[in-house]
């Protein structure tokens, strides 16, 4: 999708990137946009061009091939780009969180702590941290110099999403008790979450704050999306219109769009301000698993099954 101008929208296929061997999961553009990471099912992840769409590398967690290195054993749930662009984390059904180098494309650290599959990352925006969170019912928060655990946030049920507030005071995540949590993480604050949003009846699959951190987008099995303000913890406006559960969502970096996959063959797109569904986009292979908008918030990427 080529998004011009707010509110008009060119669609057209731009890119296929298309040696997967598995469902993808996640995808993540670098913040300069010269890069996209995929997560899949195959236990890759693999480094993309974004402008010619040639593979520049890829992780796998069984022999290593040509431009392959080893990564996970297990389907690779979920990757992320840290905001400098230096480095990226992955997540794994083997229960770890993994840091690799950029610009070597190499493994720097192996991060061990989750008891069950690792379903969500995210870098705090200073870089500095990182929150995890799984099957196992907890979220972790990391120092990421050092890979060390800092806290251990409980109370949820299974997390399979989460993200930073730009300020990185805070971190939101989901869970498939159907609540939104917000936990303050920073230093010598108590280890609770200090606000709880609730309004979904299905499992919160998936989260995002806008660049701005005046929105707050959710995600959940009830097949809608909430738009949320993270400041008063008010339900702003609820998005219907999937026929299945919400997969996956995305602000456009300028706050005034937002995409989604539901768990079938197509992607919508809404307009922030009046919560109307401006485009659905049809014709991936199979179900769209994951959506993201480039940095500049020109392109937009899906992620869909081999």
């Amino acid at each position: 999708m080529n998004s011009r101008d707010p509110g008009t929208l060119a669609v057209e296929r731009v890119k296929f990137f298309g040696q997967h061997r598995g469902e993808v999961n996640s995808s993540a553009f670098s913040p300069n946009g010269q890069k996209l990471l995929t997560a899949a099912e195959d236990s890759c992840v693999y480094g993309w061009d974004t402008q010619s769409g040639r593979l520049l590398w890829r992780h796998r967690g069984a022999v290593p091939r040509s431009l392959t290195t080893a990564a996970h054993p297990g389907p690779v749930r979920f990757c992320h780009s840290s905001p400098h662009g230096c480095l990226f984390a992955s997540t794994s059904c083997d229960c770890t969180i993994r840091l690799w180098d950029v610009a070597e494309a190499k493994r720097l650290q192996v991060l061990q702590g989750h008891q069950r599959s690792v379903e969500t990352i995210s870098f705090s925006p200073d870089a500095k941290q990182l929150a995890s969170g799984g099957w196992d019912k907890r979220v972790m928060l990391w120092e990421v110099q050092s890979g060390q655990v800092l806290r251990h946030f409980v109370g949820h049920d299974s997390v399979p999403s989460s993200d930073f507030t730009p300020s990185s005071d805070c971190s939101a995540t989901g869970s498939w008790d159907s609540t939104i949590r917000m936990w303050d993480v920073r230093a010598g604050t108590p280890v609770i979450f200090h606000q709880e949003l609730e309004g979904h009846s299905g499992n919160v699959s998936c989260l995002c704050y806008s660049a701005s951190g005046l929105l707050l987008a959710s995600g959940s099995w009830d097949k809608t999306i909430h738009t949320w303000k993270p400041s008063t913890g008010s339900l702003l406006v609820q998005l219907k219109g999937h026929i299945t559960w919400v997969k996956s969502r995305a602000f456009s970096p300028d706050g005034l769009q937002l995409a989604s996959t539901g768990y079938s063959y197509m992607l919508k797109v809404w307009d922030c301000n009046t919560g109307k569904c401006i485009e659905t986009l049809k014709g991936v292979l199979d179900v769209a698993h994951a959506c993201v908008f480039t940095p500049n918030g020109k392109l937009l990427v899906s992620g869909a099954a081999a």
